[in-house]
């Protein structure tokens, strides 16, 4: 019964929409995310989503798109964190912190008081990646497209800043400004990831596919690939399988990655020791 309900939802707009934006989350996280990874900076980006949280709030207040208050919010959190962590003039995780509980803080005043009924916040929170439009679609390939531009571009002098900032600014490098478009890039990403997963749980999906992927190769555009094929098929098969269980898509699609992860990591260990006997 089941598997009908799903082959008569797979005719509609939501549930294509939902698979085209499977994929270019799966996409724009693994890209990102791998790098995010491979700098430690996951924790910024933390900061980063939810500063996206006082856009979300103010947009409703605004009565706009809330989307483009989190995408505006998000990037002002990226390059303003940036700044002040290449800058050394506190300690990041302080800052870092900072952003994390001031824009939530400002999200939900901004909420509070908005006039008339408060919105649903729980598919920004948690995600629910069945509610994403056509036009969302077209947004997301755009950024996606730009994401792909911009690491075509710079992908060595990426790569050189996140393994090693120091030595790319020994070699010349604009490392401040790499690592301002790096952000700005994670930024976008995650506004985009927002939709799957929400604010909450956003940090799991730029993580945990990159992980999957540092397992299982050394190089990094390998690293990328794989990175890409485990998102894809967290989500949509968390998309599909939230479907037979009745159950919020965002938690299911988080927990089927760390179950992934954890059957790759179990396999990939067992593999060395057998080899190294």
């Amino acid at each position: 019964k089941k598997m009908n309900e799903l082959l008569t939802a797979l005719q509609y707009d939501f549930m294509q929409n939902a698979l085209l934006g499977s994929l270019l989350v799966a996409f724009m996280g693994a890209v990102t995310g791998t790098f995010v990874v491979i700098k430690r900076l996951v924790f910024l980006s933390g900061g980063i989503s939810h500063g996206a949280f006082a856009g979300l709030g103010a947009a409703y207040f605004l009565g706009i798109n809330p989307m483009i208050g989190a995408m505006a919010f998000a990037v002002l959190s990226a390059v303003a964190i940036s700044r002040v962590v290449l800058g050394q003039s506190q300690p990041a995780d302080a800052t870092i912190g900072l952003f994390w509980a001031t824009g939530m803080a400002i999200g939900v005043l901004f909420i509070f008081i908005t006039p008339g009924f408060a919105p649903d916040l729980m598919p920004y929170l948690f995600g629910d990646i069945l509610t994403i439009s056509r036009e969302q679609i077209v947004w997301m390939a755009a950024f996606a497209l730009m994401i792909l531009f911009l690491t075509s571009m710079l992908f060595r002098q990426l790569v050189a800043v996140s393994f090693d900032d120091e030595f790319a600014r020994l070699r010349g490098l604009p490392v401040g400004a790499l690592m301002v478009i790096l952000m700005v890039m994670n930024s976008v990403a995650i506004v985009m990831m927002i939709q799957a997963v929400g604010i909450i749980l956003v940090l799991a999906l730029l993580t945990i596919p990159p992980l999957i992927g540092l397992a299982l190769a050394i190089e990094i555009r390998m690293v990328m690939l794989y990175a890409f094929i485990s998102a894809a098929l967290i989500t949509i098969g968390g998309l599909f399988l939230s479907f037979f269980l009745d159950m919020p898509s965002g938690p299911v699609i988080v927990l089927l990655g760390m179950v992934i992860l954890g059957v790759v990591k179990i396999i990939v260990r067992t593999r060395r020791l057998v080899s190294s006997n």
